[in-house]
């Protein structure tokens, strides 16, 4: 087994281009973004697992924030699994804009202390807090 298959489902491309897991009975991550404007800051809100196959949805998002309003927050409190696609989209948007993380769990927290961005990227504990000036 590699490693990847040991952290990550598999997933297979049918003819039509749709995927599944590879294992009978899994079922694809899902994700999800919901945004809305917080004391004049624009919190995008994320849950699921993110990788180079599930940020795209959230790049688009976060790309499209950046441009329009002058705070971005990130609520990553519903991320339960990130990679360095993740990662690398954080540090993008941060170069480009004002970017908030608030409240990343345990497993992002790490990652950040790992790959020593949460001396680069703004992290607070709440996005009550990101939002504060």
């Amino acid at each position: 087994m590699y490693w990847d298959e040991a952290v990550m489902p598999t997933l297979v491309s049918s003819a039509d281009g749709k995927q599944w897991p590879g294992q009978a009975g899994e079922t694809a991550p899902v994700t999800a973004v919901h945004q809305y404007e917080l004391c004049g800051s624009w919190v995008v809100a994320t849950h699921g697992p993110y990788d180079m196959h599930s940020t795209p949805p959230l790049a688009d998002a976060l790309n499209a924030a950046v441009r329009k309003h002058p705070k971005v927050i990130l609520d990553a409190s519903g991320v339960d699994f990130a990679d360095s696609s993740f990662l690398n989209l954080l540090i993008l948007t941060h170069q480009a804009g004002t970017l908030r993380v608030a409240a990343p769990p345990e497993q992002l927290q790490r990652l950040f202390a790992i790959t020593g961005t949460d001396a680069v990227l703004e992290i607070r504990a709440t996005v009550n807090d990101a939002a504060a000036p």
